[in-house]
């Protein structure tokens, strides 16, 4: 690695911070610091959404897939802009107008009860997960590059993310994000493409050193592509870090259009990715670990400083992911989890609420009464905290991938049901969510337990389709049955839902 590849990268980071200095002087309030003032337009929305969930696994896992599998590596980066699309087209222009900052402030509004704040603990452990995993793969880089223990490289990589994050919140982080954007594209499309497939001698030099299954579009194998789309496409659609992008667009019409740009522009990331992997198959063959063939192109292909500039698009994709994850986290654990304890102690019941009581619910509960210097500072604490919990998970946690895949699945099998469903089906109740995500994240959990213990290898225990399937299964039934055995949600409740749903909050505190 050559000191000016690592030259491009530091400046990279020094930028970073340079962003979370200008977002700590323009962020005024909590709207600005968790949702960028909702005023986002199309073509920043459309870089900070593609930012956010192009992490690791897209950008370096799709690379090393298409060393690996050919063509059919494209299917895990295509499974994550399927979800994009489906949530633009179906679901966001609905979202964006309820003016909320988090998943379980929209299952508050439209079922009108507090015992569906359970739903808020799993998405503070995905939430997470999800940022220590993004911090202990660009960590990862850190060590190959600058020769660093993995404990400093975390230090590094996670304090950069953790200033720009708690300085400027969402307003730093979209704004980084879109550089991010830039340099991703200029990494991947202008630079690990061409040059690739030059040392390839082009797509007709790799046809003819390149084996035919390489070229086989189903390649990879049907369990894996269905994996893929269970996992990434229904994980995407109730995303915490997906929805809060969607709050902070300027309007509906960008949510959907912003967003359908940013599906389509995954797909084709996905395929370029592929791509180059199939190149650097000819170009750089036997390379064992899959996940070095992306550091390998920018270093063995591309010439001094565009490396860099291909290596900082790694460490791009990687860091928007985890301050992504990082801003979710905080929302979430200060707006529907620190409420959800302080009931807990004081010993009061769930309650059934009225239109007006689930508006006030689905605000954020932390920051009542408070003046605005308050206000943003707790944000900071709150941001600042989290980001030292997932430094700390990246370090003591032997594998945070297979913790993420655990919070995965118990996102998709135990919280999907609720949260389309109350999107979908008018008839849906409180009681039948609640129920339906605590039955449903048990069975997942059991299943996992289960194939775990019983597992031969990695991919029958905690790396297996099935406990999603069963939790899915589960939930479903659950959420039907409890639902029309029940009372239906109150009138005023699903209206003052519909007219939000349709026309949109008021004003921004009411929501």
């Amino acid at each position: 690695m050559s000191w000016t590849d690592a030259a491009v990268v530091i400046a990279y980071l020094i930028g970073m911070i340079g962003f979370g200095i200008w977002g700590s002087c323009q962020a005024k309030n909590s709207s600005d610091y968790l949702v960028a003032g909702r005023r986002l337009g199309p073509l920043i929305y459309t870089g900070t959404m593609v930012a956010v969930v192009l992490g690791g696994a897209s950008a370096v896992g799709g690379v090393g897939l298409g060393y690996e599998y050919g063509v059919s590596g494209l299917w895990l980066v295509t499974a994550i802009g399927v979800g994009v699309l489906i949530l633009s087209l179906v679901f966001a222009p609905q979202l964006q107008r309820l003016k909320i900052y988090t998943v379980v402030q929209m299952l508050t509004l439209r079922y009108g009860t507090e015992s569906i704040q359970v739903a808020s603990v799993v998405m503070l452990a995905y939430t997470l997960m999800l940022t220590a995993t993004s911090t202990g793969a660009y960590a990862s880089i850190f060590v190959v590059l600058f020769g660093i223990d993995r404990w400093l490289a975390i230090l590094i990589g996670g304090s950069i993310v953790l200033i720009y994050s708690t300085l400027g919140g969402m307003l730093s982080i979209t704004m980084a994000d879109f550089v991010q954007f830039i340099i991703m594209t200029v990494g991947t499309f202008f630079l690990m493409l061409p040059f690739g497939l030059h040392h390839a001698g082009g797509w007709s030099g790799m046809q003819e050193r390149l084996g035919a299954e390489f070229f086989d579009i189903g390649g990879i194998g049907l369990q894996s592509i269905i994996t893929y789309f269970v996992i990434y496409t229904l994980g995407l659609l109730i995303g915490q870090d997906v929805w809060q992008r969607v709050f902070a667009a300027r309007s509906p019409e960008v949510a959907r259009t912003g967003g359908v740009a940013a599906g389509i522009y995954i797909i084709l990331f996905g395929v370029a990715g592929a791509i180059a992997g199939m190149a650097a198959a000819v170009a750089l063959p036997g390379i064992e670990v899959r996940d070095e063939v992306y550091a390998r192109i920018a270093t063995d292909l591309l010439p001094v400083g565009l490396g860099g500039i291909a290596l900082a698009a790694a460490v791009a994709a990687m860091m928007s992911t985890a301050s992504g994850g990082l801003i979710a986290a905080a929302a979430v654990a200060r707006t529907d989890v620190m409420p959800l304890i302080r009931q807990i102690l004081a010993g009061k019941l769930p309650r059934t609420l009225t239109a007006e009581q689930a508006a006030e619910q689905a605000r954020d509960n932390a920051e009542r009464g408070d003046d605005v210097e308050n206000d943003m500072r707790r944000n900071r604490i709150w941001v600042l905290f989290l980001g030292v919990v997932t430094m700390l998970l990246s370090l003591i946690v032997p594998d945070v991938v297979a913790a993420l895949t655990v919070a995965y699945d118990i996102l998709v099998g135990g919280l999907l049901i609720a949260i389309v469903g109350g999107l979908v089906w008018k008839r849906g109740t409180g009681l039948g969510a609640t129920w339906s995500m605590i039955t449903g994240s048990l069975v997942t959990v059991g299943s996992l337990i289960y194939l775990e213990v019983t597992a031969e290898n990695r991919f029958d225990g905690i790396y297996a389709n099935e406990p999603i399937y069963a939790g899915l299964a589960t939930s479903l039934v659950v959420y039907v049955v409890v639902s029309l055995a029940g009372k239906p949600t109150r009138d005023d409740v699903l209206q003052a839902w519909d007219h939000r749903a349709k026309y949109g909050a008021l004003d921004e505190a009411a929501g």
